[in-house]
């Protein structure tokens, strides 16, 4: 049988197995199949979706599916990813889908799908479904009415969600606001204009294919011009589906997902609201962000990478909020899924809260160098079964002290191990990484 989700629902080039109009219209039936089974009644299931020229057909087929099994189908239209999780949560609905691919290209889209919970559908299910979608086949396709009769109403009780207790007023502050040509684009501006903003928002007309297009939270070159030329206090750059965010300063310098990290968890300290006295994050966010973390008493844990790993730790554990180097934030007593435009409220309630340009939030972290060598292998052993590896490792570590660290990986798709280092000093990395790089070689080739 051929997996098809990964780790964020099915993704791939819109009008190609698995997301061509065929197996769409399964995946729908399939899901509404294996609810109704659970649930002993029909299922209710709310989709929503990203600006992509393909999530209208898409949401059609894959309602049209989960209607012939009899499900109660209703849309959100176009809302970001966090708030079709809020959603279904709040409008007593078993599945919330949302059709998106999130920062990737135009002619890529997703589905994947929420409990009320706030998690993704779990394994089992998933393995119902592409069961289903092997030894199924479609319905012709047919004439299918969308129903949006509560699109509005889904999107106000988002927004308001998003403003009852979180945002602090933003009278007289000036933001930029990049929304990709993605689904925050009428909701953010709506939402920081409503608490009193002033506001200059680009890349919010989507076309259907300008989503992520040279802009938003993967390139930020836009963003930081345009903080300059309006003056703006901050900048914040939102994905296509808006579960991240990425912000600039007032002097145009990029704060990324460890120093938002780092401005939360020492506000959330401040009010008392870091009861675990721990942050979550992945083997990836900077040295800088554990070594800061630690001078205010804060343990750093890692993950692996990917929200799905710093969401069970943050379960696991009982922390109180976690993310990535990305921008994606989690704050579990809010929401389990990474939230852009709630974590940007956050972040402006910091700054106005303390009167303070953005860039001094940010005091107290400081990034650290990193480098990155690739060592071509002829196989795969485990670093710490080889003696002169895990000698060479222990002996780099001794070397750091504490003020820096070593990740060793292989790759997952090429024989090729990676060393990376980060310390205070990028000459000493790199010599430390190239010598282990050539130790790893010698004993690996």
């Amino acid at each position: 049988m051929t997996k098809l989700f990964g780790t964020d629902g099915i993704r791939a080039e819109a009008g190609s197995f698995p997301l061509d109009e065929a197996t769409v219209f399964l995946i729908g039936r399939s899901l509404a199949r294996w609810m109704t089974e659970r649930l002993g009644r029909a299922p209710r299931f709310v989709t929503g979706r990203d600006t992509r020229e393909s999530g209208a057909w898409i949401e059609r087929e894959f309602l049209r599916g989960a209607k012939s099994r009899e499900a109660v189908c209703e849309s959100a239209g176009v809302i970001t990813t966090p708030g079709v999780a809020f959603v279904t949560a709040e409008f007593d609905f078993d599945l919330g889908i949302v059709i998106s691919a999130s920062h990737n290209p135009f002619y890529d889209n997703g589905i994947k799908a929420f409990l009320p919970s706030g998690r993704k559908i779990d394994d089992e299910l998933e393995r119902l479904v592409e069961s289903d979608i092997e030894n199924d086949a479609a319905d012709a396709s047919g004439t299918f009415e969308i129903d949006v009769s509560n699109e509005g109403e889904f999107r106000r009780a988002y927004l308001d969600h998003l403003t009852g207790g979180h945002g602090a007023s933003l009278e007289g502050c000036r933001i930029a606001i990049d929304c990709a040509n993605g689904a925050a684009s009428n909701l953010a501006p709506l939402l920081f204009r409503g608490l009193g903003a002033t506001v200059t928002s680009f890349n919010d007309r989507p076309d259907g294919r300008n989503i992520n297009e040279n802009c938003g939270s993967l390139h930020l070159d836009q963003l930081q011009a345009k903080v300059a030329e309006f003056g703006a206090d901050l900048g914040v750059a939102f994905d296509g589906d808006a579960d991240r965010a990425l912000f600039v300063d007032e002097k145009g310098n990029i704060v990324d997902g460890d120093a938002t990290l780092w401005i939360m968890a020492k506000a959330m300290q401040d009010r008392g609201e870091l009861a675990s006295g721990k942050v979550i994050a992945t083997v990836m966010s900077n040295v800088g962000l554990e070594i800061a973390l630690k001078s205010k008493g804060i343990e750093l844990v890692r993950t692996a990478v990917g929200d799905k790993y710093v969401l069970d730790e943050l379960l696991k554990s009982g922390a109180e909020i976690g993310g990535e180097q990305s921008g994606h934030i989690i704050l579990p007593k809010n929401s389990l899924v990474g939230d852009g435009m709630m974590t940007a409220l956050r972040v402006f309630r910091v700054v106005a809260e303390s009167g303070r340009p953005f860039s001094k939030a940010v005091e107290g972290f400081q990034r650290y160098p990193q480098i990155l060598v690739n060592v071509k292998v002829g196989k795969k052993k485990p670093f710490d079964e080889v003696d002169a590896i895990r000698k060479a490792a222990a002996e780099t570590e001794n070397v750091l002290a504490g003020q820096g660290r070593l990740l060793l990986r292989y790759s997952g798709t090429e024989n090729l191990a990676r060393v990376m280092i980060e310390g205070q000093d990028q000459e000493q990395i790199e010599g430390l990484a190239n010598a282990l790089a050539e130790t790893i070689k010698t004993a690996l080739q």
